[in-house]
């Protein structure tokens, strides 16, 4: 089989799989999409409030944190270091990581710090869903040549900007584990922000990934 002819086999087989996938279906999910310059600036204190009152570094901390694991998908790697995962940057994670900042300033400064409203607006304009993905391999560079697309139904979006995936970080303890990591972003308009969704991660061999996207738990 010539190579070209390996890489249509790969595609077909990539299309089957995803067809099978959309007959299993999923609940129906939801990402707030538009909202306006008054819920940003309610959901920005209501991430800066906890970051005013916190009494310590630590504090701070724990609290940023734990708002990583309400933007996550897929594995933990605190429970599973060599899992699949992704962390859905929404608008709404935007606002909320601004609103933390400007408590955590805010208590440096010791005086008020608010982003201006320019920036504001300027998240509420962003067209695109980022996504963080982390990967597991066996050796540095097992994520070179990883694509990923988003499954909704018979839909297949693929992401309208990619960037390289890092070379694998050995994980501590482990022989042969290394996690990678690479970003994505798919544009609003290509999907349904309210759709059942997989995120399926494919690579040069034919091996498949997917993470259910769970977003009834992230704004």
């Amino acid at each position: 089989m010539s190579s070209r002819e390996r890489y249509h086999h790969r595609k077909k087989a990539f299309g089957l799989m995803l067809v099978m996938w959309a007959a299993m279906g999923s609940p129906a999910l939801a990402i707030d999409v538009e909202l306006t310059l008054e819920q940003a600036k309610q959901i920005m204190a209501s991430a800066r409030e906890p970051m005013e009152q916190a009494a310590s570094n630590d504090e701070m901390f724990a609290i940023i944190k734990a708002a990583d694991k309400t933007s996550r998908i897929g594995d933990d790697p605190a429970v599973k270091p060599c899992g699949s995962s992704a962390i859905l940057r929404t608008r709404t994670y935007w606002f909320e990581y601004f609103g933390r900042e400007e408590g955590r300033r805010s208590k440096v400064a010791k005086q008020e710090v608010r982003m201006p409203e320019a920036k504001i607006q300027e998240i509420l304009s962003m067209p695109n869903l980022e996504m963080e993905i982390g990967l597991c391999g066996q050796e540095e560079f097992f994520a070179e040549g990883a694509d990923v697309a988003l499954q909704q139904g018979a839909t297949n979006v693929m992401a309208v900007d990619k960037g390289k995936p890092s070379r694998g970080r050995k994980i501590p303890g482990s022989e042969m584990d290394y996690v990678s990591r690479f970003s994505a972003r798919f544009a609003y308009q290509d999907f349904d922000p309210q759709a059942a969704t997989n995120i399926v991660v494919f690579f040069p061999d034919g091996k498949l990934i997917t993470i259910e996207a769970d977003f009834s738990a992230i704004k």
